[in-house]
């Protein structure tokens, strides 16, 4: 017989690894812990569910337009890579390739694919709108969570491009050439909680309350100050020297992982773009004064909550990035930054105002009753609220390839739109050309 739970009780599986480690760990640990254990972890066991009957909604779990709208986007970036590559489509995309055994050319690569729903989406929009391009394509799924594997599996049978799981340790055994795509995965990584107490900046640890006449709960404490060797890096987001303004028990995060997963992504890429769409904001904006407790918030069943300690394992976990911080750690690990939009105006370059219209105006032969209409309409709108989802920033970034393909070696499918125009007036020939989605609507 299974016993349930208070929202304060400590479940025993955490109870013994708290212990185990002396009564208390960096909350950078229990994020960990609480996220991604296989067996207990919100995502490493599958529990957590995404969509509207879930515990959060993301873009995709909308409908298929977010899909639709960035499609062009990746197919645009897969068709220069082709180029880059020399690949001739029509030849790589003929019968005696097809044949042939092995990963295909080029790779459309979803790092925490959550339910599957954005790559099986994207899979059938390149397949209609750019078949000789999806014939050189299959997607890699990397997905270190088994829970969530599974459930992926079972939907992207209806993939209409191949479709391979691997963890990135693998992949970066195995490099390809493609597009990765990180989609609402890196808020997920456990981040660093500090606190400044008036003198110095301390680790926030989760540690075992055990008061007399009380039952066990959980604690956030302050743990050791940080060390000198931090101090760049507080410095770098305007944390160092202390600002009066941050009183005692002012608490952030800072982003420890975002490093080693930029490295680990470049690793499994040997040419290619990266696409990060995320909660995100300026180290001014994420450090300001103001900004009493960071931004870490746990969602559950459409609900937020403050409290991180919270029936662990059975929330997610989330914190907003810090721009500064990622574009820093992209630089680090092997990438170039394209550049960054918000989510809004990104949706609006490529082509949400149209998508709205035609909803009014359907072309010839479509029909589309009212509610269907006025039910795409709304998550439309929802996909550029600037007070939700419309808040996303996306990141584009390279990874510097090889010379151009000599003329004449490889092109681009007939079907896919003309080239966007270099950046004005600043970019050397031969760099990547400006992303579709950072040109003017």
């Amino acid at each position: 017989m299974t016993t349930r739970l208070n929202e304060t009780d400590v479940p025993e599986w955490l109870r013994q690894r708290l212990l185990a480690a002396g009564g208390s760990v960096p909350f950078r640990t229990y994020m960990g812990w609480a996220l991604h254990d296989p067996e207990h972890g919100a995502y490493g066991s599958g529990r957590l569910q995404i969509g509207r009957r879930g515990d959060f909604v993301t873009s995709p779990s909308l409908g298929p337009d977010f899909a639709a709208l960035l499609a062009p986007q990746l197919a645009g970036w897969l068709a220069e890579l082709a180029v880059e590559m020399g690949l001739d489509l029509e030849e790589a995309a003929g019968p005696k390739q097809a044949a042939k055994a092995g990963p295909r050319p080029l790779a459309l690569v979803e790092t925490g694919p959550g339910e599957g729903e954005l790559a099986l989406q994207l899979a059938q929009a390149l397949a209609q709108g750019w078949p000789e391009l999806a014939a050189c394509c299959e997607l890699v799924l990397v997905e270190p969570n088994g829970g969530m594997a599974t459930r992926q599996r079972q939907r992207l049978q209806a993939s209409p491009l191949p479709c391979r799981w691997l963890r990135a340790e693998a992949l970066a055994q195995s490099p390809c050439t493609g597009v990765v795509l990180a989609h609402e995965v890196l808020d997920a990584l456990a981040v660093e909680r500090i606190r400044w107490d008036g003198r110095h900046w301390r680790q926030q640890r989760v540690t075992l309350s055990q008061e007399a006449g009380k039952p066990e709960s959980l604690e956030l404490i302050d743990g050791d100050s940080l060390g000198p060797q931090t101090e760049p890096v507080l410095e770098s987001l305007g944390l160092w020297p202390p600002d009066p303004r941050r009183g005692p028990g002012w608490a952030t995060e800072l982003h420890p992982e975002l490093a080693p997963w930029l490295a680990s992504c470049a690793a499994g890429i040997s040419r290619g773009r990266l696409l990060v769409i995320d909660y995100a904001l300026s180290a001014e904006r994420y450090y300001a004064p103001q900004r009493l407790d960071g931004t870490l918030i746990a969602y559950r069943q459409q609900e937020a909550s403050g409290d991180p300690l919270r029936q662990p394992g059975s929330w997610d976990l989330t914190a907003h990035l810090c721009s500064d911080s990622l574009v820093q750690a992209a630089r680090q690990g092997g990438w170039r930054l394209l550049g960054q939009r918000s989510q809004g105006e990104a949706l609006l370059a490529l082509g949400l105002a149209q998508r709205l219209h035609g909803l009014q105006t359907p072309v010839a032969g479509e029909r589309l009753d009212l509610a269907t209409a006025l039910a795409r309409r709304e998550s439309l709108l929802r996909l550029v609220d600037p007070a939700g989802l419309g808040a996303f920033h996306w990141f584009a970034f390279t990874r510097d390839s090889t010379p151009t393909a000599p003329s004449g070696q490889g092109r681009p499918p007939s079907s896919l739109p003309p080239g966007p125009a270099p950046y004005p007036g600043s970019q050397p020939s031969g760099e990547s050309p400006l992303p579709l989605f950072l040109r003017d609507p």
